[in-house]
Formats: structure tokens, C-alpha cells, sequence
């Protein structure tokens, strides 16, 4: 007589939850353990505008998004590949909900949203026999796999034959990823690169006349460069720095620099000469003549204003090709989309199980691993919780 194993997911994200429906789909007994009273809530906000699920990209280039310290390139593409992105689309299909591929090869659900997966999701664990315990704040483990959790004031101790921590990083507290977890792994001697935001906004000291005439407007169709990394897309200029897809993207690019700064090239389809050229005999007003010729927007306009009189045609010509914005810091870790840092691969085996704590396996965010917004993030998660959630038993 086959005796089952007992385990507990730490964490009802969709890391959690993805190990808890392969687990429970092999046999184990499952059991997810949750600090907040339902399951899903920052999925539930990635998925407010639109949930991008993952993204329909060339699979070779799709792999090549992720980072981190020390990531274990090849096996972590093994991980990922064995539930790769058409996998995700399968298994959403199997819920019910179909998916479509948009023009920028993100991939949603073909209402946009996430609460219907979610809803159906967690009825097809329950169908399984998975058991939720809700409102248990992880507090402790021990090398015999003993966890306590606080229930809402009362101390509950619990043993299983694994366990998985899905603890998520530490953005969005508000949603459960508050990072307390970092403290108790440390404690127990396992190494934790310092969660840090990822996919965030970044300041600089703008000049108070650009942010009377440009906060809150775009740069659009504009190349962003950091170090040797280059990405294209459209910013918006807040009264505390910039937001939008490039900076998040250059996020690790931009730290990685003795001093943080990045460059705009603001006519990216014209070289220098052509913009000379397009200038023809201009006027002593050379940023309103550029305003036209160059067809600058207002944010722009108001950038290049607040860096004195132009007197020459070249010297306007290079700085709208290479604008430098010197920065000051990344935005705090809790307006991040995610955060970078998490468990150091020196502490876990082929397995994603903690060499220190036999029995013990991390999944999603909580690991160091990087990359940008487009489903990246969340192909990830779905693809450690498969992975952990075989490996478990």
C-alpha cells in the first residue's frame, strides 16, 4: 500500500499554486498556506489592466530575457522549457479560457482578465483535493520540516514531508510578497541576495521648468541607452524621474554603472547629418525652428529648453541624439512590478530544494533571477512551481 506524501505550499501565488496542482495531480497531499484571506491577490493586480500570461515570442529568444547572479543558464532554461510557453496556453485552454497573441507577442487571456482563471483555477484544485488554509503567516521552519505559522494571533505548528516556499519577492506588499521570509532563511545560515526593485521607475532632479510644461507627458518612439544596452519604446516624465517599458527593462543595466544614468536618442530614424540638413538655414530661435523641423514634442521641446540658449545647429542636433539624464535612485521596492534578488543558486540543487533543508524547495519570484514585464515574470513563475511540484514527491 502506496503511503502519500504530505506537503505544504507556503505562498497562493501562481508559483503556489502551479506546485500545488502538479503535486496533487501526482499523488501528494496538498495543503496551501497563505498570510492573507484568498488566494492569487497580486495576480489578481498584474492582471487588473490585462493579465499577460507569458509571451509568444521565438522560444530560444524568450530564454535569453532572464538574469541573475550566478543563474544556472542552462538548467534554468531546462526548467522553463519543461513547461514552456505554448504549455501555459495549453493549460489555460484546459480551464476554459482561451488565449490570443497581441502585435507586441504578449499573451492574454481573450477577455483580458484574471479573475476568471483564478475562479476556475482554484475550483479544479479544490476538485483535486487540495486544501487551502488561509490567514497562516509562515514563521518558522525547522531542519525536520516543522513550520509554525501564526493563525490571527494563535501559533499553529504543522509537519509535513516537503514543503514549498512560494513566497514571491518583495514588491507589492500590500499583496502578500513582503519579504519577511529573507529574515528566517538567514537566520537558518541561507545565503539571500538583498531583494531590491526590479521593473520600476528611476529619479533625477528635474528642473523646475520642465516639470511645469512636460509632467505627466510621453517621449514616444524614442531609444533609451544604459552602458551598452539599448532598448526602444516611450517614457513618461514624472515629477520624480521617468516611467515606461525601456527603464524598466534596463533596470539591471542601469545599476550596474558606476554612476546611474542613461541617454536618449529622441530621432532615432535620422542620423545627426540628416537632422542638420532637415534644419536648412535656420533661424536665431534654433529649438523653435528644431521644434518644426525636427518635429519635437512638447516633452522633449521642454528637456532641451531647460539646458540654456542653443547657438549652434550641430551642437542641438547631437544633444537630441544623445541626451544624457544623469539618475539618483531606483523608485522603492514597493511601487515595483518585481524585484530583483532572492535565494543564491549555491543554495539549491538541480531540484530547487535548499541543500540545508532537505525536503524544502523554493519556487517563483523568491529566487535570483531577473527579468523584464511582457509574461516573462509570470512564465517563470508557472514554470518553477511545475518544476518543484514533481520534484516535491
Amino acid at each position: 500500500m502506496t503511503v502519500k506524501m504530505h506537503i505544504a505550499i507556503i505562498g497562493a501565488g501562481p508559483a503556489g499554486l502551479r506546485a500545488a496542482e502538479v503535486a496533487a495531480e501526482n499523488g501528494g497531499v496538498v495543503t496551501v498556506y497563505d498570510a492573507k484571506p484568498s488566494a492569487g491577490r497580486k495576480f489578481l493586480v498584474a492582471g487588473k489592466s490585462g493579465l499577460n500570461l507569458t509571451n509568444g515570442e521565438d522560444w530560444d529568444i524568450f530564454l535569453s530575457r532572464y538574469e541573475g547572479n550566478d543563474l544556472p543558464t542552462e538548467h534554468w532554461n531546462k526548467i522553463l522549457t519543461t513547461f514552456d510557453h505554448t504549455a501555459l496556453r495549453e493549460w489555460a485552454g484546459e480551464l476554459g479560457i482561451g488565449t490570443y497573441v497581441a502585435s507586441s507577442n504578449k499573451v492574454f487571456p481573450t477577455n483580458m482578465k484574471a479573475a476568471p482563471l483564478l475562479r476556475r483555477w482554484i475550483e479544479k484544485l479544490r476538485t483535486m483535493g487540495v486544501e487551502f488554509e488561509f490567514r497562516h503567516e509562515f514563521c518558522d521552519i525547522t531542519r525536520d520540516r516543522e513550520v509554525t505559522f501564526n493563525n490571527e494571533g494563535e501559533q499553529v505548528v504543522k509537519q509535513f514531508d516537503s514543503v514549498i516556499f512560494a513566497f514571491g519577492g518583495g514588491s507589492w506588499s500590500k499583496t502578500g510578497s513582503t519579504g519577511k521570509w529573507v529574515e528566517v532563511l538567514t537566520r537558518l545560515g541561507i545565503a539571500v541576495t538583498p531583494l531590491s526593485a526590479a521593473n520600476c521607475g528611476w529619479e533625477t532632479i528635474w528642473r523646475p521648468e520642465i516639470l511645469d510644461k512636460a509632467e505627466g507627458l510621453p517621449l514616444k518612439n524614442i531609444v533609451v541607452t544604459a552602458g551598452e544596452t539599448t532598448r526602444h519604446g516611450e517614457l513618461i516624465i514624472t515629477k520624480y524621474g521617468l516611467e515606461g517599458g525601456p527603464i524598466y527593462r534596463l533596470g539591471s543595466a542601469i545599476k550596474s554603472l558606476p554612476e546611474p544614468e542613461i541617454t536618449i536618442d529622441f530621432k532615432p530614424t535620422f542620423t545627426i547629418e540628416q537632422l542638420i540638413n532637415k534644419m536648412g538655414s535656420a533661424k536665431p530661435n534654433l529649438l523653435k525652428e528644431a521644434k518644426y523641423y525636427w518635429k519635437l514634442s512638447p516633452a522633449v521641446v521642454a528637456i532641451l529648453a531647460s539646458k540654456g540658449k542653443w547657438l549652434s545647429v550641430d551642437k542641438l542636433a547631437q544633444e537630441v541624439k544623445q541626451c544624457r539624464i544623469p539618475l539618483s535612485r531606483a523608485r522603492p521596492i514597493e511601487e515595483a512590478i518585481s524585484s530583483a534578488g532572492g535565494v543564491q543558486w549555491l543554495e539549491l540543487d538541480d531540484n530547487l530544494m535548499l541543500k540545508q533543508l532537505p525536503g524544502v524547495y523554493c519556487a517563483g519570484e523568491m529566487l535570483d533571477w531577473e527579468a523584464p514585464t511582457g509574461g516573462y515574470l509570470l512564465q517563470a513563475c508557472f514554470s518553477t512551481g511545475s518544476w518543484v511540484g514533481k520534484k516535491c514527491l
